[in-house]
């Protein structure tokens, strides 16, 4: 019996550890289109995706290091070696921003970010229907001013919200217990 969306859905989970190969061209246009079904109030498409190949992502770490430090932020030795392990074998990162478009008054911008996670998530399954490994990171200095100018996201026009590394899971990722979805839900009455 085959799987089922539903089943992919239920299966998901992060895959951190990938190598090459990743998706090929039309693999990708594939799961950056499944972003753009995602809830989006007033249609803004606020999401912005900025690829980084395997043959950058070494010159990338190197700006993201150097950034990390000189804003003076904590970075250890061995977290630098092990970030920069990781990612000489991910074949793929996609830089994720929210657009603010300042002059829509009337959508607030948490909304776009959710949009934007929404967008996201349908990559995360997207890259998983397709048998895919993809793992969502806000390391490698999100929440450092020129990393995500480097990316070409300012501040003022742009919420930086990390990356997607995407690729083919090294090892089989190992399959969580889910809570009881009851455990998270309650019944208002309104009495």
């Amino acid at each position: 019996m085959s799987a089922t969306a539903l089943d992919y859905l239920l299966s998901r989970r992060s895959c951190k550890f990938v190598q090459a190969p990743g998706p090929n061209e039309d693999e990708l246009a594939q799961i950056l289109q499944a972003a753009m079904s995602a809830p989006d109030h007033g249609q803004l498409r606020p999401w912005r995706f900025t690829l980084i190949r395997q043959e950058s992502i070494g010159r990338f770490a190197d700006l993201a290091m150097a950034s990390i430090k000189a804003a003076g932020l904590p970075l250890t030795p061995e977290k630098e070696t092990s970030t920069r392990n990781w990612l000489s074998r991910v074949p793929l990162l996609i830089a994720v921003a929210c657009r603010l478009d300042h002059s829509n008054t009337k959508i607030p911008e948490h909304e776009r970010m959710l949009a934007t996670g929404a967008a996201v998530t349908n990559i995360l399954n997207a890259a998983h229907m397709l048998g895919y490994g993809a793992f969502w990171s806000t390391g490698i200095g999100t929440y450092v001013e020129e990393v995500a100018e480097a990316l070409g996201y300012d501040s003022l026009d742009y919420r930086f919200m990390g990356y997607v590394a995407l690729g083919t899971p090294i090892s089989a990722p190992q399959l969580l217990a889910r809570p009881d979805h009851g455990e998270f839900v309650n019944t208002w009455t309104g009495n």
